[in-house]
């Protein structure tokens, strides 16, 4: 009974993180907007139009409201989830699509909550394995924010990446403290760091920054810290562009993706890192036994 009641909690509880990041990313990139036109930076002025109305409100008086009538909204209309579904996707004043960003974020984040209480690897015994595994669900909603800003346009916000560093780092110094070698550990998360972010750093600087942006080196810095190891790294490193080739040589064969079309990697390395972090050591474990490799 108590595990049933953890199980519904954390998805309430990362569904309304979801609706909170799904929030937020419209306000950030409201601001983003604002400072490309003060700066004299190109902006898109159709978005900056419609976005524009989310600014200069105090937090204690900004109100989700709708982005196509502004309208404000109501208490039952910010339900995660339910709002959105008994709502059919659209505003009840207008009757303009809301989007599919939201429902998805709501659903996605409860189910990345309730998945990683499920997989998570030691007992939760210890005020040391509980505060971890705060700081991952916490990592998980800024990854959230980060995969959809990037991916719907092409950009990673400052602020969200220095959070992810931070709890990484926050994580890379408790696991430190739980284990019988914490310089062992310092060493595989500074690994890690080398593995995503330098790795990507040598790309940006090598190519002037044409193949990858330098968001991607920072978000690399901090999801290495997340892994703190540099095995893992090289797993989330792998399947980043594995998944990748799954979705980009499919809409090339298409021809729905141009050869020289930009594809936002961001999602890919969160992704990439995600499925090192619960199936990383098995698939270590399947690589080593598979080939008779040791490290």
């Amino acid at each position: 009974m108590t595990e049933v009641f953890i199980y519904i909690a954390l998805a309430l509880f990362g569904a309304s993180l979801g609706s909170f990041i799904a929030a937020s990313v419209w306000r950030i990139r409201a601001r983003q907007l604002e400072a490309d036109k003060k700066s004299g930076q190109e902006y898109d002025k159709k978005e900056y139009a419609t976005l524009k109305k989310l600014l200069g409100k105090k937090a204690s008086k900004d109100r989700s409201q709708c982005l196509h009538c502004h309208k404000p909204l109501r208490w039952y209309e910010l339900i995660p989830v339910v709002s959105w579904v008994s709502q059919r996707g659209k505003c009840r004043a207008c009757g303009g699509f809301i989007g599919w960003f939201e429902i998805i974020a709501e659903v996605g984040l409860a189910a990345f909550f309730v998945l990683s209480y499920a997989l998570w690897p030691p007992a939760l015994d210890t005020p040391l394995d509980v505060s971890h595994f705060i700081l991952w669900l916490a990592a998980g909603t800024v990854m959230a924010l980060l995969f959809a800003y990037d991916a719907k346009w092409f950009l990673l916000p400052d602020v969200a990446m220095i959070a992810l560093i931070i709890i990484g780092a926050a994580i890379t110094t408790l696991t430190a403290i739980g284990s019988a070698n914490p310089a062992g550990v310092v060493a595989s998360a500074a690994g890690a760091v080398a593995v995503l972010g330098g790795l990507y750093g040598l790309l940006y600087f090598g190519s002037k920054g044409k193949w990858v942006g330098f968001g991607d080196v920072i978000l690399g810095v901090g999801l290495g810290l997340l892994l703190s190891n540099w095995q893992l790294a090289l797993v989330a490193l792998f399947m980043a562009n594995f998944i990748g080739c799954l979705i980009v040589i499919p809409l090339m064969a298409t021809g729905k993706l141009k050869r020289n079309a930009h594809v936002p990697f961001g999602p890919l390395l969160i992704a990439g890192t995600i499925v090192a972090w619960f199936a990383g050591s098995a698939i270590i474990d399947w690589y080593i036994g598979g080939f008779g490799i040791t490290f």
